[in-house]
């Protein structure tokens, strides 16, 4: 029976999954893909990574770069994340003629495109799927499932940890600073949390699946980023009274000829599946003229949900191998020549409905104040609502407004920001209507 050999670059979290689910599920694994996924090297600069492992003699070392330079080894797969040494790697590895394998979505935001590019001229794959939603295939689905689909919206929570804390504010009621220390309590949030809640970690993942969906290059640095730090308790107990729940979504529109790819706090329809998806899950619904809408949902990090995405890529490029189809699937989705600049359309020029909070003096005509700088800039109120207890002498003044223009609300913003009765920064919510049903 042939052989594949497999190196291992990183034994953390998520390589440590890969290597337990190649060990304990090899059998299973070999009568699938009907050859044998030989593990013949982990390579990690800590001995402790090892520990729980038994690897077999030899297979564990300390040094990458032997495993990316071992003229017998098939298929890298790296683990160890960051835009260094990985990054180092990969080229290396695609050098030597290694099919590649990783779930670095940072890395792929950045510098996916030169890495891509190696990869198609050496004549190499270079797979990803656990680089976005852990083990949720929107990957697999938009490259293979979806390829006959005009894809006109894709709207999803990416990122675990900010779901876990909205979902803990919403059903506790807690603040924005305890639910984040439980979150890092139970291992869902990074001591540093800032990639994840600041809106960046679900960017690089907005950013992947835009390319592969509209046909275009990466292009992280366009997407309009906002994280949820400053989302409150009270926002979220009004947006429930309104009929809506508050998610991070990562947002990603076919607009003509531009694309809409945007990062923020979204006020979403009770009535949609995504306000559901609760805790540490991730969930994904795409649009396309064929299918409709579909819905995609799973565990979007963890050791073993993510090294089984690893997994089903190795074992996507053994079969590549073995049949001598390497190149079958176009990296990015569409032939290389046929990859086009369409441009991210400015936020400026988003046009949706919002949902604005002022903290204002409880005086009269202060309603009327903020009320004509939202007309002289277009904006039309849906509906008012003032009420909630005085706080140092000011009260929340929410609306809802008609569809706007993003580029007038943030002017008429600054212009309220000044006002003397308001005595703290106003806090607007983008409202998505959209694709509520999947």
């Amino acid at each position: 029976m042939k052989q594949v050999n497999v190196g291992l670059l990183g034994c953390g979290t998520v390589g440590s999954g890969v290597a337990r689910i190649l060990i304990h599920n090899r059998e299973l694994i070999q009568s699938r893909l009907g050859a044998v996924l030989n593990l013949k090297y982990v390579a990690d600069s800590d001995p402790r990574a090892s520990r729980s492992i038994a690897f077999g003699k030899g297979v564990f070392i300390p040094d990458a770069f032997q495993v990316v330079d071992d003229p017998d080894i098939d298929i890298v797969v790296e683990m160890i994340g960051g835009q260094g040494i990985a990054r180092k790697l990969i080229l290396r590895a695609i050098e030597n003629g290694k099919q590649v394998v990783t779930a670095n979505k940072a890395l792929l935001a950045h510098h996916g495109n030169a890495l891509f590019e190696a990869a198609m001229k050496k004549g190499v794959d270079l797979a990803y799927e656990a680089s976005v939603g852990g083990c949720m295939p929107i990957i697999k689905t938009l490259r293979e499932s979806l390829v006959g689909n005009r894809i006109h919206s894709m709207i999803g929570i990416l990122n675990g940890t900010c779901n876990y804390i909205l979902s803990k504010i919403t059903r506790e009621g807690t603040d924005f600073k305890s639910a984040l220390a439980d979150a890092q309590a139970r291992g869902y949030a990074e001591a540093d949390p800032t990639l994840d809640i600041e809106g960046m970690d679900t960017a690089h993942k907005l950013a992947i699946i835009v390319s592969l969906a509209y046909g275009i290059k990466i292009n992280y640095d366009d997407i309009y980023i906002e994280g949820i730090s400053r989302v409150t308790p009270m926002d979220i107990a009004f947006a429930r009274e309104f009929g809506y729940t508050i998610k991070l979504l990562a947002i990603g529109k076919k607009k003509g000829d531009r694309i809409e790819a945007r990062v923020h706090p979204t006020m979403i329809p009770s009535s949609n599946l995504l306000s559901n998806v609760n805790g540490s899950l991730n969930a994904v619904t795409v649009s396309g003229d064929a299918v409709g809408n579909i819905l995609l949902y799973g565990h979007g990090a963890g050791m073993m949900p993510t090294g089984s995405a690893v997994v089903g890529d190795i074992v996507d490029i053994a079969r590549n191998l073995i049949h001598g189809s390497i190149g079958r699937i176009p990296l990015l989705c569409c032939q290389p020549d046929q990859i086009r600049q369409i441009p991210i359309m400015p936020i400026d020029e988003l046009e949706t409905n919002y949902y604005f909070r002022f903290a204002a003096m409880d005086s009269p005509g202060v309603l009327s104040k903020i009320a004509g700088i939202l007309g002289g800039q277009g904006i039309s109120i849906q509906s008012v609502h003032q009420k909630g207890r005085k706080s140092n002498g000011s009260v929340p003044i929410v609306m809802l407004t008609h569809q706007a223009r993003e580029s007038g609300v943030r002017q008429a913003m600054a212009e309220i920001q000044r006002l003397d009765v308001v005595t703290d920064e106003p806090m607007l919510i983008r409202i998505e209507e959209t694709n509520s049903e999947a």
